[in-house]
């Protein structure tokens, strides 16, 4: 039964721990995509070692226009966007707050994973018209509104009057660089840069950022390249000076927590494999123990004609046996214990315990693998047994 036990806990090792990798794994990525999938944010910056440009160490802003020309220029770049955020105050009938607002252009909800709710995002006709609209993010919506209908209502911005066109989707957001979406007020960018543009000391008609997306993850690199040329021959600086132009790069970030998890992944199944070769040992063990008790037994099979062969199978499939009725155990005990644990609410950046056919899959070929190992050594004993010298055999002699 011990060894039994050794062989069904190194099941729900293999399967309970990676299972919980590819959950671990599967929540980050989740929750990576709530801030922006395949984005990169670039930042305006303080020149250094120039080579080519101008002065080192002069400041350099984001012109309001400067992404119709890098969006020309960079064709590797599905959106190339300016984002112009400031603190605003908005007032509703029923409350006020000062709150973030930001203007971008309406392919901002795609890259920056924005779900609506109710009504919808502004378009490109509310941009192009600079309408006073605005779509409120759900804890702004709360603030501003509580449990009352948003939707049609007018909102004063700094005075300006704006109508309420759509509520956000409420999601979970652990990184950003100006704070939650949900707590965000979005007006089109045209609106943005009228009403609520950069005040002294900031540069006049600049934008705090671009935001930026490849066409795909073969184009990622292209991408990066031809934005800082091209931000590099407008604003003369060096393409090659990263300080003159930061880049918050979402796809970085996501390979580096891809490498993390799987390298987490691969010790927690090592661990597993481990306690079930050690499961493996003790099989092997038990059975070469069960060889010497029984020596006076297979000497009498011998004596009256057993082949080498039907010893040699026994002494295997006693081995499988064992092995499988163990191994089917641990199997069942950990996807049932997956499935319960699934069932419970889940915490941030986890997605449960996510046991999938490919890791049951491997749990029976490596528990094949050792029932085979395991019995091949005790069973070849076995059968080795001389018949002459085991019927002298005396147990504990």
């Amino acid at each position: 039964m011990l060894t039994m036990f050794g062989i069904a806990w190194g099941i729900i090792s293999i399967t309970v721990m990676v299972g919980a990798g590819e959950g671990l794994g599967k929540g980050i990525q989740k929750n990576q995509e709530t801030f922006g999938k395949d984005v990169m944010i670039v930042f305006a910056g303080r020149t250094s070692m120039q080579a080519g440009g101008t002065r080192s160490g002069r400041i350099v802003r984001w012109r309001e226009d400067d992404y119709l020309q890098v969006a020309e220029e960079s064709p590797a770049c599905k959106y190339v966007m300016p984002e112009l955020g400031n603190d605003v105050q908005v007032r509703s009938l029923f409350n006020s707050g000062n709150i973030r607002t930001v203007g971008a252009l309406p392919p901002f909800t795609e890259i920056r994973s924005v779900g609506v709710a109710q009504g919808r995002f502004y378009n490109d006709q509310d941009n192009a018209e600079a309408r006073n609209v605005a779509f409120l993010g759900s804890d702004a919506k709360k603030q501003l509104f509580a449990d009352r209908e948003a939707l049609g209502q007018t909102i004063w911005m700094n005075g300006n009057p704006y109508t309420v066109i759509g509520v956000m989707k409420p999601k979970e957001q652990n990184s950003s660089y100006d704070g939650a979406d949900v707590r965000k007020v979005f007006v089109p960018f045209n609106a943005m840069r009228r009403d609520f543009p950069n005040k002294p000391p900031a540069v006049e008609h600049s934008v705090d950022r671009l935001l930026v997306a490849p066409w795909s993850l073969e184009t990622h690199r292209d991408c990066v390249k031809q934005i800082r040329r091209s931000l590099g021959r407008l604003h003369n600086f060096d393409p090659r000076d990263k300080e003159a132009a930061g880049i918050w790069d979402t796809v970085k970030d996501a390979e580096a927590n891809r490498m993390i998890i799987v390298g987490m992944q691969v010790f927690m199944g090592a661990v597993g494999v481990a306690t079930l070769f050690l499961g493996g040992l003790s099989v092997m063990n038990v059975m070469l123990v069960s060889v010497r008790e029984r020596t006076r037994e297979i000497g009498v099979r011998k004596a009256l004609g057993a082949t080498r062969e039907s010893i040699l199978r026994q002494f295997f499939l006693e081995t499988v046996i064992v092995v499988g009725l163990s191994g089917g155990t641990g199997l069942l005990i950990a996807y049932s214990f997956c499935s319960l644990i699934n069932l419970l609410p889940m915490p941030p950046f986890f997605e449960g315990l996510l046991a999938s056919w490919k890791l049951g899959a491997l749990s029976v070929f490596l528990l094949g693998l050792i029932a085979v190992l395991s019995a091949l050594y005790p069973a070849n004993r076995a059968a080795s047994v001389d018949p002459i010298e085991a019927l002298r055999f005396e147990a504990g002699g």
